[in-house]
């Protein structure tokens, strides 16, 4: 019998979870299992792919280039095996475990409500997670089932990434509530001059989305403070007298004013994104169900 041949699925499911977690222990606890029982799955898998698979350390193991190499193809086949013993007739109330979901505090404000509401009230038993959009990590965090879904920019995700438009949307420039800029128009020149705040959720940076957009007019922005979340940046503006430009589905708010420029940025596209491995998964496919019918234009 050839090495492949010797393969189960709960070797799989270990290897899965070692790459996942990159702890023996961890491991054993999440599957029920002593440490030595994981220990001797992983000596029949280093067998079997005839390689080291894991290095210990002292915080845990590594995987090697080989294991490592395989675990897309890993997380593939056994979504593949979920799919082939799911039940036909999907109901959402029997639904358990937990939803993994990535946003900005944006999609928080403008989507999440309406969704979270029908989720609650169809799947009761399903728990959520919503974690800080990390764009330098979503690969990763992806390809591992460490997240089901993304709802953020085009610009932030891979290209090669299933995706759903949910909406789109458009930007408003603003001024604190009390600021002397309002009720006045404004060129584009003016604006760019003026101190500006931008939202940066995932990088810490003076970068922002509209950069490219001043640029193309021969100008460059006056930036001057970058902060992580669309909740805070209408008090950080208002309070350091500066201008700003927030997603329109986040106003009218108390401490910020639209202010009358000559012309406007282009409009922009929200999506939810994802990974190839849960196209055929019955919980995935409902969810997009729920983002289409409620935001799909």
């Amino acid at each position: 019998m050839s090495g492949i041949n010797r393969l189960d699925i709960k070797q799989l499911r270990i290897l899965q979870l070692l790459l996942q977690h990159r702890n023996v222990s961890k491991v054993a606890q999440l599957m029920g299992l002593t440490q030595q029982a994981i220990s001797e799955q992983l000596k029949k898998l280093r067998n079997t792919f005839n390689d080291e698979m894991f290095i210990r350390t002292s915080n845990g193991v590594i995987p090697t280039q080989v294991a490592e190499n395989m675990e897309h193809k890993l997380n593939q086949i056994l979504s593949d095996i979920d799919n082939l013993i799911a039940p036909e007739n999907f109901n959402p109330s029997s639904l358990t475990g937990t939803l993994k979901i990535s946003t900005s505090d944006y999609a928080l404000v403008t989507v999440f409500p309406r969704i979270i509401k029908i989720i609650t009230n169809q799947a009761p038993q399903l728990k959520v997670v919503i974690r800080d959009f990390e764009s330098d990590n979503l690969h990763q965090l992806m390809v591992t089932g460490e997240l089901d879904l993304v709802i953020t920019f085009p610009e932030f995700i891979p290209a090669d990434y299933p995706n759903m438009l949910l909406f789109k949307e458009h930007h408003v420039c603003v001024a604190g509530a009390n600021s002397a800029h309002k009720n006045k128009q404004y060129t584009l020149k003016e604006i760019a001059s003026m101190p500006q705040v931008i939202v940066s959720p995932s990088r810490a940076n003076l970068k922002g989305s509209h950069d490219a957009w001043f640029e193309s007019k021969g100008l460059k922005r006056n930036v001057i403070m970058s902060v992580p979340s669309f909740s805070s940046a209408p008090d950080i503006i208002e309070a350091a007298n500066a201008i700003g430009f927030l997603p329109s589905r986040l106003l009218p708010h108390p401490k910020v004013v639209a202010l009358n420029i000559t012309e406007q940025p282009p409009s922009f596209n929200v999506i939810a994104a994802w990974h190839a491995r849960s196209e055929n998964n019955p919980l995935h496919k409902w969810l997009l169900s729920l983002l289409k019918e409620n935001f799909c234009q």
